[in-house]
């Protein structure tokens, strides 16, 4: 039986020399650290090709226009609305999603434990963009006070209003996010 992924590597082989075949791209992406070789669609969205074709279903479609921030991963270390990133700008770059924020020995990243310390969620439909976007604010220099905190977290709406809960847990991940 020939599965999706020994499909796209048998296309792959007979289009070596053409990066497009039949409306669709190859690209290969390092998502979470494990290379992914995959023939897309041009209008493929990253967060599209994270939940449909590898199954990362941490990262979530909330407004699909980048607004709302639900979509927020790491690109090349920066995070960014993935439902505005097509999947074609990701060729030979590096993703990281919730599911890969994980430390490899287990247990929980500094800035995912400080969500739990601070009830920094109620539903929980946004927390993983917030905080892909949390560590990512830490990450870029941006939290060093309560205002700015709030106006680099701008981008992420929590519509149960948990936004005090959320820039306590960057207040209290981020000295450790910094010192790793």
């Amino acid at each position: 039986m020939l599965t999706e992924a020994s499909a796209d590597t048998a296309v792959l082989e007979v289009v070596a020399t053409s990066r497009e075949v039949s409306g669709v791209v190859a690209i290969e992406v390092r998502v979470n650290e494990r290379l992914h070789t995959l023939l897309v669609d041009p209008r493929t969205s990253l967060l599209d090709l994270l939940r449909e074709r590898l199954a990362l279903t941490g990262t979530k479609k909330g407004c699909d226009h980048g607004q709302c921030g639900a979509c927020t991963v790491h690109l090349d270390g920066r995070r960014v609305v993935s439902c505005l990133t097509m999947a074609v700008q990701v060729d030979g770059r590096e993703v990281t999603t919730i599911e890969g924020l994980t430390p490899s020995g287990g247990g929980l990243h500094p800035m995912q434990q400080a969500f739990v310390d601070h009830d920094a969620l109620q539903c929980g439909y946004c927390t993983p963009g917030q905080i892909m976007a949390a560590v990512g604010c830490v990450l870029e220099g941006h939290a060093t006070s309560t205002e700015q905190i709030r106006e680099y977290m701008s981008g992420n709406i929590c519509r149960c209003g948990a936004y005090v809960g959320i820039v306590a847990a960057i207040e209290d991940a981020a000295p450790k996010i910094i010192k790793a």
